[in-house]
């Protein structure tokens, strides 16, 4: 498949699986709690596009195809979209925007704290996407998009801590998760490395 193609089809896919979750939410097409079900599928989905951007680069190396590294942008910024939808369709649906109880709930429930960390490190990481903020950044940008690697960390973390009980998927992503960051062992040592230097300085 051509790269221009490729590339389309991830913001096609992206975009209108999005809509296609919220077009069965609001025809009343997921189960008996779409309020529920529109949350989960949004965190899921984001979940998914996180890994997807982390796979990128080691099917790059593996195929030999380096053009393939420019679609992490995308697929960063899409998994981003998807969680910011993930935590406004808590607030508005959910919490109907009802500032006791969500402060209440942060209280209450520390793995929501822990996937707005989560959210916090995507919108930087998004934002620092931008042409412009690259090339103002240089090597810097590169140490701080590894918060890629936190982030899927923290995702993990919010959606083990979520579930009621012991249930298989969270343990499942989980260890999807771990082979994802075993890929990266190299780059998170040599960032390693690279902090505890400058600090030292």
């Amino acid at each position: 498949m051509p790269f221009k193609a490729l590339r389309l089809l991830v913001h096609g896919l992206s975009l209108a699986w999005l809509g296609w979750v919220y077009y069965l939410g609001f025809s009343d097409q997921l189960g008996g709690d779409p309020v529920e079900a529109i949350i989960h599928y949004t965190g899921k989905g984001a979940l998914h596009l996180l890994m997807l951007t982390l796979l990128v680069a080691p099917f790059s190396r593996w195929l030999k195809q380096p053009r393939l590294m420019r679609l992490r942008r995308p697929l960063g910024l899409y998994a981003a979209l998807w969680a910011v939808a993930h935590v406004s369709n808590y607030l508005t649906f959910d919490l109907q925007f009802d500032w006791g109880l969500i402060a209440s709930e942060l209280v209450k429930r520390p793995y929501i704290v822990v996937g707005l960390t989560a959210l916090v490190i995507l919108l930087v990481l998004a934002v620092t996407s931008l042409p412009k903020l690259v090339k103002k950044l240089g090597r810097r940008w590169r140490t701080l998009h590894s918060g890629i690697y936190l982030a899927l960390v923290l995702v993990c973390v919010h959606f083990w801590w979520s579930v009621k009980g012991f249930e298989l998927e969270p343990l499942i992503y989980g260890l999807v998760a771990l082979v994802l960051l075993s890929l990266k062992r190299r780059p998170l040592w040599r960032l390693a490395v690279r902090a505890q230097s400058a600090s030292s300085g």
